[in-house]
């Protein structure tokens, strides 16, 4: 799974935005490297595990002929309370990282393959994630 090498703090404040009404990706919105690529049709937080599955069903249906890019990078760390402590003693522990998302950013692209194989292979890995997304070409 992916996650920094070293932060400079170890648990962040969590983000006041309601997702729902941020808005759209200024940064990362059109296929840079591959033909084909998976954009984001809304904003989410995409946890490094979730990318990580998603990778691994993009990378077996491509093969060896394919080349695979990953546009995000989980960065920001999530924490956790156990369960049925009561409020008032501290922040949780770290629980993973996670990649903010919002509508209209690349998450994959793919080079290297035919069209209906690509867009079935972003499609599969499309499913893996919380987000809906759509299949976009260069």
């Amino acid at each position: 799974m992916l996650f920094p090498k070293k932060v400079k703090y170890r648990k962040w404040q969590t983000m006041r935005k309601n997702p729902l009404k941020v808005g759209v990706a200024s940064r990362g919105v059109t296929v840079a490297f591959g033909s084909y690529g998976l954009k984001a049709m809304g904003a989410a937080r995409i946890r490094s595990n979730q990318i990580e599955s998603a990778r691994k069903a993009l990378s077996r249906y491509i093969g060896k002929t394919g080349r695979l890019w990953i546009r995000i990078f989980p960065d920001m760390p999530y924490t956790k309370k156990p369960a049925e402590v009561k409020l008032g003693k501290g922040k949780g522990d770290l629980q993973g990282y996670v990649s903010p998302v919002l509508a209209g950013r690349i998450i994959f692209e793919v080079d290297g393959i035919s069209k209906t194989m690509a867009q079935e292979a972003l499609r599969k890995a499309g499913t893996k994630l919380p987000v809906k997304t759509r299949v976009v070409a260069r």
